[in-house]
């Protein structure tokens, strides 16, 4: 099978996102042949380069969604009207879209005018070669300005002025950059059987084309939602050009979604999105994202300190007996990830108070790494803030004190390995407020640790019963839930054994190839062959394109699972006569 891979700011690129699961894929599915097509996010990204690919990439194409590269089509007459033509029309579709947040959701009329548009601009720049200079016109300003002042307009569209029609028009040339690419031909896009879209949004657009050029199927793998993502972004732009931009990231969406033969969430979480995003239910296929287990073998197999010898044990209960409760190894609580606002330290830091005082020994390794000024800074505050709760004690006048609380950076002293730094956590623990796929803490669960996590994003689907969960932002309900296990060592080992099991059954990388690769195969069977298949000899395979699949009918269409008579049928209610 010929694969079309499609990324944004990933795969290939060395530290891209998504480019771990990409990689993972492509080299479980070493049967198959990968055709990337990549789209860099910037400079900096292009010159870091490429990570090794396997021979199973057979070729790889790349444009930048940074910087529009001139195509040097001059467009005569006839082009720019039909130019004007699609471009009024998509722009009418958003001017007439619901808004975001609004119970009203995008009609079928506006998402058919959004589609045709779409389809019309891509032959239009497929026949003279591109669109870059026709976007960044001012006919397209001018035709945007037309159909927000158009009737029907709403309310918000109708108030844009012209630094937001300028805003809105630049953000369309960049999103509808693809459309001037030349991937669109026969031995490119055309040359594969199945397009998979690492994520939703401008990636899927050369999936869209593949489809209505060639009806190359698609595949849609989300993480996070891509939707979403723009709906929580651009607060300083005016709400006319927020609106517009919404409406066409919506539309865009709703057209990917339509379009797609599966719809791959990586979780319930990003699943409800979807379908609250006008996915069809029927198309939604869940496939955990997944993660090398082999790191973490060594210490999920051995978990020092979780059981006691019968040495240690009649050492640590004479102890007891003279009064002297110290633990020579004490109690460990370990967080690990990237430092920010949303993973909230701050009440990490005031659960770890309470555990302090009814643990004494306990202590608390707090290892990431920051990625941005704000993340400095925050790590500052959580630094001043340990301080002032934890001041150093010493055993007397002339001795050091140490603070309980120690702020490492991974790869450093220690902490070498994510799986090195589990390997000294008696409790693992996680105190974010906003969370999506968190794959730190299936890191724990490969090691064989206990934790503690707050109810945000996939991690109640993810811990399943195997872990304490507690709301956000309750930092008693987190030191509480600390003390429990840090208190009940057997406890501990049952429930790190079991989520242990449970990521290797259900997070690993064995797991995610053999579920796309299931996928791959379902999606190809149920679309029909678009070019003749030759064997060995040059001869014709038959049966390779049987004759019902030239004819409209609903054996093209994917068939629905059968559902029994009895879960279908309305019961007749039961009524009690009451004498």
């Amino acid at each position: 099978m010929r694969i079309g891979l499609l990324t944004e700011g990933g795969y290939p690129y060395v530290g891209g996102e998504g480019g771990v699961w990409c990689d993972r894929l492509v080299r479980g599915l070493d049967r198959h042949e990968f055709d990337v097509y990549a789209f860099s996010n910037g400079q900096a990204q292009e010159d870091a380069g490429w990570v090794e690919l396997p021979p199973q990439v057979a070729r790889v194409r790349t444009a930048p969604l940074w910087a529009a590269e001139e195509d040097g089509a001059v467009h005569g007459r006839r082009a720019r009207r039909r130019f004007t033509e699609h471009y009024g029309e998509l722009a009418a579709a958003l001017c007439t879209a619901a808004e975001p947040g609004a119970a009203e959701k995008p009609g079928a009329a506006e998402a058919d005018r959004f589609a045709s548009a779409l389809h019309g601009l891509a032959e239009l720049a497929r026949d003279e070669g591109g669109l870059v200079a026709a976007l960044r016109s001012e006919q397209a300003v001018r035709a945007l300005e037309h159909a927000c002042r158009a009737p029907g307009a709403r309310r918000t569209a109708r108030e844009a002025r012209v630094p937001d029609l300028l805003t809105v028009a630049g953000q369309l040339e960049r999103a509808l950059r693809p459309l001037s690419l030349d991937w669109y031909e026969e031995d490119g896009l055309g040359a594969v059987d199945l397009c998979h879209a690492a994520s939703g949004g401008v990636a899927a657009l050369p999936g869209l084309l593949a489809r209505h050029f060639f009806g190359v199927p698609l595949l849609v793998t989300e993480y996070g939602v891509r939707l979403r993502t723009h709906y929580l972004t651009r607060p300083d732009a005016s709400p006319a050009a927020r609106t517009l931009l919404a409406a066409f990231h919506g539309l865009l969406t709703a057209e990917t979604y339509r379009t797609a033969s599966y719809l791959v969430p990586g979780n319930a979480h990003a699943r409800r999105w979807q379908e609250r995003c006008g996915a069809d239910r029927a198309k939604l296929r869940t496939i955990y994202p997944g993660l090398d287990a082999a790191p973490f073998a060594r210490v999920g197999e051995d978990r020092p300190g979780d059981r006691e010898t019968r040495e240690e044990r009649e050492k640590r209960d004479k102890r007891d007996k003279r009064g002297k409760r110290e633990r020579t190894d004490p109690h460990t609580l370990v967080w690990i990830g990237r430092v920010e606002p949303a993973k909230d330290l701050v009440s990490l830091l005031h659960a770890f108070a309470e555990v302090r005082a009814a643990e004494p020994g306990t202590r608390l390794r707090i290892v990431g790494r920051t990625s941005a000024p704000e993340g400095e800074a925050y790590l500052g505050h959580c630094r001043a803030l340990a301080a002032q709760l934890f001041p150093d004690e010493a055993d007397g006048p002339h001795a050091v004190g140490r603070n309980p609380v120690s702020f490492e950076e991974l790869g450093g002293p220690g902490a070498e390995t994510t799986a090195d730094v589990h390997a000294g956590a008696t409790v693992t623990v996680l105190s974010s407020v906003v969370e999506g796929f968190p794959a730190g803490l299936i890191e724990a669960m490969f090691c064989g640790r206990a934790t503690v996590s707050t109810d945000v994003g996939a991690v109640v689907e993810v811990i399943g019963g195997t872990g304490l969960v507690v709301p956000p932002r309750n930092p008693r309900a987190l030191a509480e839930a600390c003390l429990s296990l840090l208190r009940d060592p057997e406890r501990r080992a049952r429930l790190g054994a079991a989520a242990r099991a449970r990521a290797l059954e259900l997070f690993s990388v064995e797991q995610n190839v053999a579920a796309f690769h299931g996928l791959y195969l379902e999606t190809v069977a149920r679309t029909p062959v678009r070019r003749p298949v030759l064997d060995g000899a040059g001869d014709m395979q038959p049966f390779a394109a049987p004759a019902e699949a030239h004819v409209p009918g609903h054996w093209t269409e994917p068939t629905p699972r059968a559902v029994p008579t009895w879960a279908v049928e309305t019961p007749e209610p039961v009524t009690e006569t009451v004498r």
